[in-house]
C-alpha cells in the first residue's frame, strides 16, 4: 500500500490524482488540502477517508469540521495546516498540486520529513529551485515532475547517460491564439483565452498558455529539474500535443515521449515510477493523425516567452517577480480589469522595477512577492 498527500485536491490536477487513487486500490490518501472548495472537499474526504485534512480559511475549516463531524479527520486550516499536510507522517510521497508560491514553504517542509515529491506546483522550482533541488539531493528525496512537458523529458532520459545530453526540445501547442498577430491579440477576450484547443485545466494554466508564459515558466523549472543551462532548452511549438517534450542527444539522436493530451499519464507515472500501470483512455492513432507539425515560438508576439527568458538569465529574484506580476496580470485579466495584451507590459514594468537580490532566500523571495504585487498595484493606477 503506497500512501500519498496532496495539496491542491479540489484542483484539475488533484482531482485527477484522486482518480488514480479510485483506479488502483494500493493506493491511500493520507491528508488532503484544499482552498475554497468545501463542498467537494467533503466528497473526497467521505470517499477517500484521510486521517488529516486543511482548509487554507479557517473560517471554512471552522464549517468544514462541522460537516465532517461524524468522521475521524483532523481538520487544520491556514499555512500552518499545509506544512501538517506536506509533512504528514504515514504519507510516503506528496503530490504538489496547488498554485503559487504558496506551495514553496510546503514543499520544503516535505523534503525535509523525506517525503518524495511528486512535483505539479511549477512556481516552486521557478522561484525557489536554488533551495529546493539541492535540499532534495541532500535528503535522498526525488522530485518527481507531473508537468506532461517535464514528465515526458524525465521519461526520454530514462536508461540514458545525462552527461551526453545536449538538449532540451520543450514542446507547447501554442495554445488558442497560435498564429495571432499583436493586432490580432488586441481584441481577444477572457473567454477566447480559455478556448484551449487541446488540453483541459485550470483557468490560471489556461491563460498561462495563451499568452505562453506557462511555457516560460517551464523553461524555468526544467532548467532546475535536469540541471541544464538555458541554452539547452529550445521551445518548440508542436500544435497537435501529442510529443510532449523530447530529448537530444550528443550523437544526435532524439528521444521523445508522445501520448494523448491527458494529464492522467505523467501524474501516474510519478506516483508508481519506476514501473507503469495500466490506464484506460485513448491512444494515440497515428493513422487518424495523419502528421505532426513544428513552428518556432512567436516571441515578439508572445512577449511573456521572452521576458521569462530574460528573467531566467538574470537569476536571483527576478524570476519571483516575473511569476508574482504573472499572477496579479492573470488574477485582473480574469476580473476583466486588464486586457489579455497587458499581461507582458505589466510583467516588463514590474521587472524593470526591481532590484536583484542574487541568492534570495525563502523570506526574501516571499518579501519580493509581496513587493510585487505592490508594484503592480501602482502600475495599474498609472494606467
Amino acid at each position: 500500500m503506497k500512501k500519498i498527500a496532496i495539496l491542491g485536491s479540489t484542483g484539475s490536477i488533484g482531482t485527477q490524482t484522486l482518480e488514480i487513487v479510485r483506479n488502483n486500490p494500493d493506493l491511500q490518501v493520507t491528508a488532503l488540502a484544499a482552498g475554497r472548495n468545501v463542498r467537494l472537499l467533503e466528497e473526497q474526504v467521505r470517499e477517500f477517508k484521510p486521517s488529516l485534512v486543511a482548509v487554507w480559511d479557517e473560517k471554512d475549516a471552522a464549517d468544514f469540521r462541522t460537516r465532517v463531524s461524524d468522521m475521524q479527520v483532523q481538520v487544520v486550516s491556514g499555512m500552518d495546516g499545509l506544512l501538517q499536510v506536506a509533512s504528514h507522517e504515514p504519507a510516503e510521497i506528496l503530490v504538489t498540486a496547488i498554485v503559487g508560491m504558496i506551495g514553496i514553504q510546503p514543499t520544503i517542509a516535505a523534503i525535509r520529513a523525506g517525503k518524495d515529491i511528486a512535483l505539479a506546483n511549477k512556481e516552486t522550482l521557478v522561484t525557489a529551485g536554488h533551495i529546493i533541488m539541492p535540499l532534495a539531493k541532500e535528503r535522498g528525496v526525488s522530485i518527481l515532475p507531473v508537468d506532461s512537458e517535464h514528465s515526458a523529458i524525465f521519461q526520454s532520459l530514462n536508461g540514458e547517460n545525462r552527461e551526453r545530453l545536449e538538449k532540451i526540445l520543450l514542446t507547447a501547442s501554442g495554445g488558442p491564439f497560435r498564429g495571432k498577430t499583436r493586432a490580432d491579440l488586441e481584441n481577444m477576450s477572457v473567454a477566447d483565452a480559455l478556448k484551449h484547443p487541446n488540453w483541459s485545466m485550470g483557468k490560471k494554466v489556461t491563460i498561462d498558455s495563451a499568452s505562453l508564459v506557462n511555457k516560460g515558466l517551464e523553461v524555468m523549472e526544467a532548467r532546475w529539474l535536469f540541471d541544464v543551462s538555458l541554452d539547452q532548452i529550445q521551445v518548440v511549438i508542436h500544435p497537435q500535443s501529442i510529443i510532449h517534450s523530447a530529448v537530444q542527444y550528443t550523437d544526435g539522436g532524439i528521444m521523445a515521449q508522445l501520448g494523448t493530451p491527458d494529464m492522467k499519464l505523467p501524474i501516474q507515472y510519478a506516483l508508481f515510477y519506476p514501473d507503469r500501470r495500466p490506464m484506460a483512455g485513448k491512444r494515440v492513432d497515428f493513422f487518424a493523425l495523419g502528421q505532426l507539425t513544428f513552428e518556432a515560438p512567436d516571441m515578439d508576439t508572445f512577449q511573456g516567452l521572452a521576458l521569462a527568458y530574460q528573467a531566467a538569465r538574470t537569476g536571483g529574484s527576478l524570476p519571483t517577480v516575473f511569476n508574482a506580476a504573472n499572477e496579479k496580470a492573470v488574477a485582473l485579466l480574469l476580473e476583466e480589469r486588464i486586457r489579455f495584451v497587458q499581461i507582458p507590459d505589466l510583467i516588463r514594468a514590474c521587472m524593470e522595477a526591481h532590484r536583484v537580490i542574487e541568492n534570495p532566500t525563502v523570506e526574501q523571495i516571499l518579501q519580493t512577492e509581496a513587493e510585487t504585487y505592490e508594484q503592480v498595484r501602482k502600475v495599474i493606477d498609472r494606467w
